[in-house]
């Protein structure tokens, strides 16, 4: 309900009657970001298993960074969540499947972290495109962050790729890679 004055008097209307303020997500809306919930879920649980798998391995600093990652992903997923429950929509908390638990090494993790930022960047792309054509503008501009989000992501992926065949087979490259990346930054820096 919403308050306003009419001929001198306060008259309380529904909010429904003003669509300007208030919109609603349309259902196809609301489907797609709940979509994009499950993605970042998934994101979250693919970062764990890849930070877990590394602390077997030795490589703790790698695995602070992943770990730091899965957490970031689980805030993406919460802030989409609670933006459509916030537009009237119901967020839902999706069911995640294993996540693969072993990987060959540390490049195969961080090609595969590169792979899978570029899947959610392309699946934020299109979450714009569709807001786009419903001209659900409110949306949009909430997807805005996301959209720098992803630029930073794919940039962190492709520096750390770009590090790691630098080192090559050097052991002691390595050590002094994982040392580094216990303390790399994975939250927005913007």
């Amino acid at each position: 309900m919403i308050i306003f004055v009419q001929n001198n008097a306060f008259v309380l209307k529904p909010l429904n009657d003003f669509p300007m303020l208030y919109k609603k997500l349309a259902a196809s809306t609301e489907k797609a970001l709940n979509e994009q919930v499950q993605l970042e879920a998934e994101s979250s649980q693919y970062y764990l298993a890849m930070a877990s798998w590394a602390e077997v391995q030795g490589y703790n600093g790698i695995a602070q960074f992943l770990y730091r990652h899965s957490d970031e992903e689980r805030v993406h997923m919460l802030k989409l969540i609670r933006f459509i429950n916030d537009r009237g929509g119901h967020g839902i908390v999706p069911t995640l499947k294993q996540p693969a638990v072993t990987f060959k090494n540390i490049l195969e993790i961080f090609e595969l972290v590169l792979s899978h930022e570029i899947l959610v960047s392309t699946e934020i792309n299109k979450l714009v495109d569709h807001c786009l054509q419903e001209k659900d503008y409110t949306t949009h501009t909430f997807l805005q962050w996301y959209v720098a989000e992803q630029i930073e992501e794919e940039k962190m992926a492709t520096q750390i790729l770009d590090k790691l065949k630098l080192i090559g087979e050097d052991k002691g490259g390595m050590y002094i890679f994982d040392r580094d990346m216990a303390t790399l930054q994975t939250e927005d820096r913007r």
